[in-house]
């Protein structure tokens, strides 16, 4: 899948990674708008990612590039990426296939805290 770059060129350049090289990326089902999981990228991950068209996310724990459902099949394929207004986290609207969370959830944001009644 070839993307449709609509951005400017400098646009990645712009981008704030932290002193790890790191920035934060939130995925976010891309018909509900339901947020799915957050992850860290570096530059390679995020390149991969515009260029192949499917989400890859940088391990913090194991060091290492890792494509969204390298191994369970649960991939994440990109509508569109959008950066914040500062430039330091980024936003992939996606395709999700199957599970978005390790555990098998849809989400990994299934543990409420609260509920505030109005």
């Amino acid at each position: 899948m070839e993307p449709e770059l609509s951005t400017s060129p400098n646009m990645l350049e712009k981008l704030k990674f932290n002193e790890n090289g790191l920035i934060p990326a939130i995925a976010q089902d891309e018909k509900t708008g339901e947020v799915l999981m957050f992850a860290w990228m570096n530059e390679e991950s995020l390149r991969l990612t515009i260029t192949s068209g499917y989400a890859t996310y940088f391990s913090r724990s194991r060091n290492q590039l890792w494509k969204k459902g390298e191994t369970s099949n649960h991939v994440q394929e990109v509508v569109s990426i959008h950066v914040d207004c500062d430039f330091d986290c980024i936003l992939l609207k996606v395709k999700q296939t199957g599970a978005a969370c390790h555990t098998g959830a849809k989400s990994c944001f299934f543990n409420e805290v609260t509920t505030y009644k109005k």
